[in-house]
């Protein structure tokens, strides 16, 4: 049948009718700055660790010869914060859900001001190790739920950036705790005062942080798993790039947490079993999905692996390594340090940049390359200087190079990708307890290391111990390649469906296969051999 050229001609006159601005490239969405200034207050409360790591590394020093400690008592000193914080972590989860992510951060800052306070008045070895607990405890409970706390406000499109933050300000608190050692070895006496200052100033960070938290606005999931769905959606609105996404991510969580979709009254009703962690544990050990079951094993994974690849041993024992390298002079081992604190910081912070461009496992798996040759060529370079007992200015100077690569490689990787992969990868109900299993493994690891690595540089010289380090770390790179599909982009509720398989294609990748049918449902699109993936 023949068409009317006067009804068809306008059409086609406007569709091929164009302005200037039609050909501009599409705009990028700008950062939501409220969910930034949450993600940033949250994840402060990681100072605490990262001062306390930063801190002991120097102060060490200076306690043993003011206590006449062993390097036994020392490792045990330094190293048991990390299994006193497992009393923290594995609290926080339920507090977590019984009081809300907010309420949490205070209790970690209060506990870890006591604690400091302990140590700083110390007056025997007993005393400081029980300072060393309540310090732990409360850097336990901040491990936890800062991650937690920023995934859970974070729009898909920045989490990966917001989420690294808790790595960030670790790295900020080692940095300080660097400067502090080398300002406060400047008193008159270091010996017996100057570590008791660099110990007791890092109650002043905790008050801050406990009275800033009180500005944050609470975790819209958590809200609505309380069943506070005015409060959750005012949450959303304002941590969201639109209202449309605001609206998609309360509609996820509502359906997360069993709420029926058309719930939407301000205050609704929710069975008792979702909102504090009732039969979690069950579901998440005793009778996990394969789904639930992978992401428990890619969570706890790359908790271990990041400690067991040897990070503490260096940030904890850098004086120590350089000395062997064949730096005496204490004020160049405590400069040396201050250099480690820094590149830290600012490799963590190209780090935040990257994750939501490049992605999580391509970044993983270069930083891990980066340490395995570090750890490596450190390890090479130790047994060098220990096998001669001249002075080798180039294996210093390569030791100091290889120490200062190990920890650019782990922060642009394996240090923040670890907090973000393990704080986005849990299903909503199991994601508290889940991160806390996760925590728990890696302060368990962290601990082990430290409390060892004097004793097993002993037993197999400093530079064996960094071969096993790097030996580890290859360990690492093959578990990260197979068992850890790419969560860029994706929504926390999405997580689920990357896991029960163990494959080694990214998350674009997966998605680039599912199609939607036109039906509702979800049809494989075929590979390149014609048969359907």
């Amino acid at each position: 049948m023949a068409t009317d050229p006067k009804t068809t001609a306008p059409s086609v006159v406007h569709q091929t009718h164009k302005i200037l601005p039609d050909f501009d490239p599409p705009k990028k969405n700008k950062r939501n700055k409220f969910s930034l200034a949450c993600a940033t207050l949250a994840s402060m409360t990681s100072v605490l660790l990262g001062y306390d790591i930063g801190v002991m590394s120097g102060a060490a020093m200076f306690i043993k010869e003011d206590f006449r400690l062993s390097d036994t008592k020392i490792e045990i000193l330094v190293g048991i914060l990390n299994l006193y914080s497992l009393i923290g972590s594995a609290a926080a989860g339920r507090t977590s859900d019984w009081i809300g992510r907010r309420y949490t951060m205070v209790v970690a800052a209060v506990i870890f001001f006591a604690g400091a306070l302990l140590m700083g008045f110390a007056t025997s070895y007993s005393f400081l190790m029980f300072g060393r607990f309540v310090a732990g405890v409360g850097v336990g409970y901040a491990l936890m739920i800062a991650p937690v706390y920023t995934a859970e406000v974070s729009p898909a499109s920045s989490r990966g950036f917001l989420t690294s933050f808790p790595e960030v300000f670790i790295n900020a608190g080692i940095l300080l705790g660097y400067v502090s050692n080398y300002g406060f070895s400047k008193v008159s006496d270091p010996v017996k005062m100057g570590w008791r200052y660099m110990l007791g100033i890092g109650a002043i960070p905790s008050v801050f942080l406990a009275l800033i938290v009180l500005i944050m606005p609470e975790s819209p999931r958590w809200l609505v798993l309380q069943g506070r769905l005015g409060e959750a959606k005012k949450v959303l609105d304002r941590t969201s790039d639109s209202k449309e996404e605001a609206l998609i991510r309360l509609a996820d969580i509502k359906q997360a947490a069993g709420i029926p979709e058309e719930c939407n009254d301000d205050i609704v009703s929710v069975a008792k079993k979702s909102t504090h962690g009732e039969g979690v544990w069950k579901e998440l050990l005793i009778h996990p999905t394969a789904a639930v079951r992978h992401i428990l094993i890619a969570g706890v994974g790359i908790h271990f692996f990041q400690q067991a690849s040897g990070i503490d041993a260096v940030v904890l024992y850098s004086p120590r390594i350089f000395e062997k390298a064949g730096i005496t002079s204490a004020n160049q081992k405590l400069l040396a340090t201050v250099a480690v604190g820094f590149v830290k910081t600012i490799f963590i912070l190209v780090a935040t940049f990257l994750l939501d461009r490049i992605g999580r496992r391509p970044l993983l798996l270069t930083s891990v390359l980066g340490m395995i040759i570090s750890l490596g060529t450190l390890g090479l370079a130790l047994t060098v200087i220990n096998q001669t007992d001249k002075k080798l200015m180039w294996a210093v100077v390569l030791c100091i190079s290889m120490v200062l690569t190990y920890v650019a490689s782990f922060s642009i990787g394996m240090g923040p990708i670890t907090w973000v992969y393990s704080s986005e990868i849990f299903p909503l109900k199991l994601r508290a307890q889940g991160t806390s299993m996760g925590v728990a493994v890696n302060r368990v690891t962290s601990g082990v290391i430290s409390m060892s690595f004097l004793s097993l540089s002993k037993a197999i010289t400093t530079g064996g111990a960094f071969f096993l380090f790097a030996a580890i770390a290859i360990v690492a790179w093959f578990f990260f390649y197979t068992a850890l599909p790419e969560t860029q982009g994706k929504t926390l509720e999405e997580m689920e469906t990357l896991f029960g398989h163990i494959r080694c294609k990214s998350a674009a990748a997966s998605a680039g296969t599912e199609k939607d049918n036109g039906s509702g449902g979800v049809q494989l699109a075929p590979t390149s051999n014609g048969q359907t993936s």
